[in-house]
Order: structure tokens, then sequence, then C-alpha cells
């Protein structure tokens, strides 16, 4: 009989759009949910986002696929573009439920992760890094996430929209 690990999957959710994106397919989310779920043992996964108005669909969506999401309110960049900045929160998250689950997945390719995922790493809670686009993750995150670090780009036939 095999034991059900507690992982939670923390995820950045501008990084994992803009990183599929750059691959030239789009995410299924519902579909990344259930892989989560079955590949990672993922029982908890936590969306940070920023919070547009226009976008309650997709926050219904996400919620019904069986995400647990953390607005965080939006501003306008200089040139007018939505930063939801997001990291701070992620990192939060990950430190205050560590305690609550087995192993964490921290899914980015940004740099900015890189303390949060050393600290996962020095003390076995790290699972892995899924980054969106290896070409583009952070040489920091891979430096932290060691043999730990796994890309996304080849998951297009399973998970695109």
């Amino acid at each position: 009989m095999k034991v059900e690990s507690n992982n939670y999957a923390f995820i950045d959710a501008q990084n994992v759009h803009l990183g599929i994106k750059s691959l030239g397919w789009d995410l299924d989310w519902i579909k990344f949910r259930v892989h989560l779920k079955e590949k990672y043992d993922i029982t908890t996964a936590y969306i940070f986002i920023g919070f547009i108005q226009s976008n309650q669909k997709l926050y219904s969506s996400l919620q019904k696929a069986g995400y647990i999401l953390i607005f965080k309110p939006v501003i306008l960049d200089g040139e007018g573009k939505v930063k939801g900045n997001c990291d701070a929160d992620l990192v939060l998250y990950a430190i205050l439920e560590k305690d609550n689950y087995d192993k964490a997945i921290i899914v980015t390719s940004d740099g900015d992760f890189y303390s949060l995922v050393r600290y996962l790493y020095e003390n076995d809670k790290l699972l892995l890094v899924l980054s969106p686009y290896v070409k583009t993750c952070s040489k920091l995150l891979k430096k932290e996430a060691k043999e730990k670090i796994y890309s996304m780009d080849n998951l297009s036939k399973k998970l695109k929209r």
C-alpha cells in the first residue's frame, strides 16, 4: 500500500504564465492541478496572483480546480503594465506552512526565490523547483535547487490548453 505524502505547491502565477507563453503554448491550469496531485502528491496548491477585477472568471475556475488563491493588489509599472509583486507572500506562506507539509514544490523561474529554495533544501523540505522554462530560469535558483530542479517545457502535450 502506497503511503500518501502531504506535499504543498507554491506557485508564482505570473512567472509561470509568462514562462509557458514564451514557449508558444498556454498552460491548462486544471490539468496542471491534476498533474501536481498525481505526480507529486500535492495536497495543497497555493497560487500567488495579482488581483484584477475583470479576471473573476479565471479565479473562480482556479478555485474550482482545487487551488488556494492568495491575492495581491496590483499596481501599474512605469509602462502601464500590471505588476502583482507576490514574491514576498509566496516566501512567507512557504515558511509559515512548513510544519504542515512534508515537502514543497516551488513553481517559478524567478531568482528572487533562491533564499527560500536554499532554506527548504537545507532543511529537507524541498521536493523540487518546477521551472516553466529552463532557458530563462535564474542561475541562482538552479544553483540552490541543485539536482531538484525540473522544467515544464517538455510538458506541453500533457498540460497544453
